[in-house]
């Protein structure tokens, strides 16, 4: 195999000394190396080479020795072609990111797949589809095989697509199932890109009419360049679409091959953000997928969750996407999700939107045919079959708000491994009552964290309500902002997630900087906490002003005065009044927030008041919390019968009769009352 580029440091073949490349700077190396050749006046920098202020591209002092000893590579410092690149890359993968045992299992399981054409071994679409379990129903297998098709192309992106064969499915893998960061130091932002990439196509009607209508984020000119497919931008170009033209995961993917022509040979220019877009349908496909597969585990079966996708269940399954859809765009409006859109949305309101890939694709890591019985000799050992323990429900009751597929929505933002298998209903108000006792005496001394949700219908703008729905109204200020969403989508879901146990607060707010508030219907939405102020939540009961939940409100003061019985609404707060029956949620944008942050994506002020049709509150935890928190109660059940016998007397009322008459307290012509009340 030909010496690596990478290699040469002069004509001589010697590379420079380490202590030139650690011990001084970039500048200072150039200076160097143009001292030494001053002949060299025809010197020919490759393009790239004017972003060494910005950031040097690997190896590049090693490219400039070259260019200046010669302006050309000889035979022996050849490049290595893109087929041996990928076969390294390939070979340092499935060494570093795979046990011996996941090793053989995806070798077993591509030469139990492949199709054989031409001496080339490939993986079909309906192969995959079938092998991942993917239900036809949902329409997603085209998708996902779109993303594979691009994916297995790394790094060399401009090849896409390609055809699966041996190395393009570790690429798969490793990529699909987040291994690679055992080997490149590069964070979800690398693996974020080259996932819309993708999952986009470049089409110039599409683009074209996202503009007319506006799409969030900065416009995207010149999507004409591209025409349909994955389209190649001039390596010169420079985007203003917020994304850097390099591919940090392909550079570093090449850089720890010791490539250090990457940023010359690999094409990380291919298949650029700019005029890009996911189709809206496409995405809507593929969120529904993931929240399918959001709490498979990795050797676990797609089809036990046969049920989500027929009948009424995979009409909800179909509503919450398109919920989590809006989060992105107006469907109506824009047909597709450029980048800018993308990669605002995804770090604050869907974190793990894509983690529900990893299990789903280790399931090429585990090979039906292996048979751990057999030794080298032949012999077999007797296995006890192993115990399929039955896995317990993902809910252990549906509430009227929190469903499975709610629950998979929940997950995109909340640690799974915190809400699969782990939620216990505390509280609902169509059950235990709608009051702030019954809400006190199922939640408190809950000592794990809590999630709160709240459905209600959007009340109407006219004026001239009366009763408890007048009176919410007046103890509000006058309404500034348009509803939150359009007209005809009125059912709406807000929450919270709080980290503390709950409590009555009288002074000061609870809560901290970990805590969520969030909306999950018509549009997905979600604030974290901030540190501007801590008003993060607060439970008032009567008789102080202004009672109920609040989130992100400052705390109603004490000695608060008549003339100002209006509720204080902050910037991005929740408020459910005492008696449970209205709320509001308002989101006030110009002022950048208070307690919680403003949407990324709704950048805009509005204001949602609705009547309150149900709330839950879900514990996160189990019998342990469960346990906690019973003997909590019982503890003080016990304090108060303690504290009432005290205050009583024995509890015997004959002798605290007699206790009362030789006091003086009763008899005669005194009377302490009846014992018995």
């Amino acid at each position: 195999m030909p010496r690596r580029a990478g290699a040469a440091g002069s004509a001589s073949g010697r590379p420079l000394p380490r202590g030139s490349r650690t011990k001084t700077n970039p500048t200072q190396q150039l200076t160097a190396v143009c001292n030494r050749h001053p002949s060299s006046t025809n010197l020919i920098i490759p393009s790239r080479l004017h972003r060494l202020r910005r950031r040097p591209p690997p190896g590049w002092l090693h490219l400039l020795q070259r260019t200046i000893m010669g302006q050309s590579l000889s035979d022996e410092a050849k490049p290595p072609s893109k087929e041996e690149i990928t076969a390294d890359l390939a070979e340092k993968f499935a060494r570093r990111c795979f046990t011996p045992l996941e090793l053989y299992s995806l070798k077993d399981n591509f030469k139990s797949l492949a199709d054989h054409e031409q001496d080339v071994r490939f993986l079909r679409e309906e192969t995959i589809a079938r092998f991942l379990e993917l239900p036809d129903i949902l329409a997603a297998s085209p998708v996902v095989f779109h993303m594979l098709t691009f994916v297995g192309a790394f790094p060399f992106l401009r090849d896409a697509p390609v055809i699966l064969g041996f190395e393009q499915m570790i690429m798969v893998v490793v990529i699909m199932t987040e291994r690679y960061a055992k080997i490149l130091a590069k964070g979800a932002s690398s693996r974020r890109k080259l996932l819309f990439k993708s999952l986009a196509v470049y089409d110039r009607k599409l683009s074209e009419i996202g503009e007319e209508h506006g799409a969030a984020g900065t416009p995207e000119t010149n999507a004409g360049r591209h025409a349909p497919g994955f389209a190649v931008d001039e390596a010169g170009d420079e985007f203003d679409d917020g994304a850097a033209d390099d591919d940090e995961l392909v550079l570093a993917a090449l850089d720890s091959l010791d490539i250090y022509d990457a940023f010359k040979l690999c094409d990380s220019h291919a298949a650029t953000t700019r005029g890009a877009m996911i189709p809206a349908d496409n995405l809507r496909k593929l969120i529904m997928l993931l929240l399918l597969v959001s709490p498979l585990d990795a050797q676990e079966s797609l089809s036990r969750y046969a049920d989500r996708v027929t009948g009424s269940e995979l009409e909800d399954l179909r509503a919450t996407a398109e919920n989590i859809l809006s989060a992105f765009i107006d469907v109506e409006k824009s047909p597709g999700i450029s980048y800018s859109q993308f990669d605002r949305v995804l770090p604050s309101n869907l974190p793990f939107l894509f983690d529900g890939f990893n299990p789903l694709f280790e399931h090429f890591l585990f090979s039906k045919n292996l048979d751990l019985s057999k030794r080298k000799d032949g012999a077999s050992i007797a296995v006890a079959p192993p115990t399929v323990a039955q896995p317990s429900p993902l809910l252990q009751q549906p509430g009227q708000i929190l469903n499975v597929n709610v629950l998979s929505q929940l997950s995109f933002f909340i640690r799974g491994d915190e809400l699969f298998r782990r939620l216990r209903l505390l509280y609902a108000g169509s059950e235990a009552g709608f009051s702030m006792g019954s809400f006190e005496a199922k939640v408190f001394n809950w000592r794990a964290p809590t999630i709160l949700l709240v459905s209600g219908t959007r009340l109407s703008n006219s004026s001239g309500s009366g009763g408890s729905e007048g009176a919410f109204s007046d103890s509000l200020p006058p309404k500034r902002f348009p509803d939150g969403s359009a007209p005809g989508r009125d059912r709406l879901v807000f929450g919270a997630i709080v980290r503390q146990p709950w409590r009555q607060t009288y002074k000061e707010c609870f809560g901290g900087e970990d805590m969520l508030l969030f909306q999950l219907g018509p549009t997905h939405d979600v604030f974290p906490a901030s540190a501007l102020n801590r008003n993060y939540a607060a439970f008032v009961k009567p008789p102080t002003m202004n009672p109920g939940i609040a989130f992100g409100c400052p705390h109603p003061r004490a000695n608060q005065s008549r003339r100002e019985s209006l509720r204080h609404l902050g910037p991005v707060s929740l408020v459910i009044d005492s008696s449970f029956e209205f709320g509001v949620f308002t989101h006030d944008f110009v002022s950048r927030g208070g307690a919680f942050t403003t949407s990324p994506h709704r950048k805009y002020n509005f204001q949602d008041r609705f009547q309150v049709d149900e709330i839950e509150v879900w514990g996160c935890g189990g019998d342990e919390e469960a346990r906690m928190q019973r003997e909590r109660w019982e503890w003080e059940t016990r304090e108060a019968e303690a504290r009432r016998r005290i205050n009583l007397g024995t509890g015997d009322i004959a002798t605290d009769r007699a206790l009362l008459e030789m006091a003086g307290l009763i008899g005669a012509n005194r009377s302490g009352g009846s014992m018995m009340s």
